[in-house]
């Protein structure tokens, strides 16, 4: 059976972005699906004099080995400010320093959701940008706007919306 990781680029308790992750990923069918948590992986400000100091810290070897051993990535990614979330782009530094090619061509699913209209497009356009050059393998790219109109009791609730991820999914889980 296949595994896959799914997560969001965010530390907040109350991510939409991780229940946007979960909802993707429970639509994915026999498959074995860990989500995770950045708040498990807690890092220091990424440096280089304290990568010089002290290593590169455990937790991102932990991280980046389940992204390793994965056959396929489910991630949803904050927008702040127009771009990641601070935690995100910390451990995405942090795991860059062990391997440039961190993505490791695993198939992805790359999604965003924000409370306004443009539905974090601004980063997705970053990670679209940025990703493939970590060895990325982005099979689809999903955008929820308005999510409190769009979302409700752990489901998309628009159709239009609902079916397109699905489609994304599908094609997601046929590229495993």
């Amino acid at each position: 059976m296949k595994n896959i990781i799914a997560f969001a680029g965010s530390n907040s308790k109350t991510s939409i972005n991780k229940q946007l992750t979960v909802y993707a990923a429970s639509l994915v069918e026999d498959v074995n699906t860990t989500i995770l948590d950045l708040n498990d992986f807690e890092l220091p400000l990424f440096g280089v004099d304290l990568e010089n100091e002290k290593g590169i810290p455990k937790l991102a070897h932990q991280f980046l080995k389940l992204i390793k051993e994965s056959d396929g990535i489910i991630l949803s990614l904050a927008e702040h400010n127009g771009a990641y979330s601070t935690v995100f782009k910390n451990i995405f530094d942090w795991m860059s320093r062990i391997d440039g090619k961190l993505w490791s061509n695993k198939p992805m699913l790359l999604m965003a959701t924000s409370p306004g209209a443009r539905g974090g497009t601004s980063v997705l356009e970053i990670a679209k940008d940025r990703f493939p050059r970590h060895d990325a393998n982005i099979i689809k790219i999903f955008s929820l706007p308005s999510f409190n109109d769009n979302f409700l009791d752990g489901t998309i609730v628009n159709k239009e919306l609902n079916s397109e991820l699905k489609n994304n999914v599908q094609t997601f889980q046929n590229s495993l």
